[in-house]
């Protein structure tokens, strides 16, 4: 059985998730990091993508994230996300909506938009519908 350590993941409005688990996958800034129980300790912001976790059970549940940072600690992993959702709580319809949304307003190329919003409005809802398959 494989050692367990503890995962945290809070945003602004809640903590999403606060249990005990064997491993996790993250997408870092600077690339995908994998931790196990008794990691070198580090800090790193997060891109937008999914997490991919295994509980005390040996079950893999995923999460998306929009950005944030995590602390891998020898026995925790915290992560504190802008947003955050378990796949079973996605509403994956309207995560397809905002992806046709963000890709209408990418094609139109309209003077006024901003790129930046436009392109991470897409990334967002693309994490999202890749978590939301997941279940």
């Amino acid at each position: 059985m494989a050692d367990k350590f503890f995962l945290e993941v809070v945003t602004p409005q809640k903590a999403v998730v606060s249990e005990e688990i064997q491993s996790i996958s993250a997408p870092g800034s600077e690339g995908e990091f994998c931790a196990l129980k008794g990691h070198t300790t580090f800090l790193t912001s997060l891109k937008i993508g999914g997490i991919r976790y295994k509980d005390a059970s040996g079950n893999e549940r995923m999460l998306f994230v929009s950005g944030g940072f995590a602390e891998v600690l020898p026995d925790k992993v915290t992560i504190l996300a802008e947003s955050a959702e378990r796949s079973e709580d996605i509403d994956l319809s309207r995560a397809k909506e905002a992806q046709v949304r963000a890709e209408k307003r990418l094609s139109d190329k309209a003077a006024d938009i901003d790129l930046v919003r436009a392109e991470a409005a897409l990334q967002r809802a693309v994490y999202r519908i890749r978590v939301a398959g997941s279940r």
